[in-house]
């Protein structure tokens, strides 16, 4: 997977299209991530003891990885990912459009 956990992307698909969020989690066996404010679902929790109330929660869910598109500060958009050794041997990624260091 080209993004990571932290990294800030663009929704390009999908019933939030156009929402921008930070990833809290990625998943790359399933090939998903959960972006932070997208997919939100609705869980009806039952209380499970004094200590933990039940009620209904709100939360993210996982999205397919193709749905979204890693954000480009310079260009304010979603960009492509390419890869670049740097001199001292480094692997960056970097933005397609404008050749800026993502990392």
């Amino acid at each position: 997977m080209r993004i990571k956990k932290g990294d800030t992307v663009v929704v390009v698909t999908g019933k939030d299209k156009g929402k921008k969020g930070k990833i809290l989690t990625a998943i790359p066996k399933q090939n998903r991530v959960i972006v932070e404010g997208v997919n939100m679902l609705t869980k009806h929790k039952k209380p499970a003891g004094q200590m933990q109330p039940g009620g209904i929660i709100h939360q993210e869910g996982p999205i397919d990885v193709s749905n979204v598109m890693l954000y480009c500060n310079k260009d304010k958009a979603g960009v492509k990912v390419g890869y670049k050794v740097l001199n001292d041997g480094d692997k960056v990624r970097i933005c397609k459009k404008c050749g800026e260091v993502l990392d």
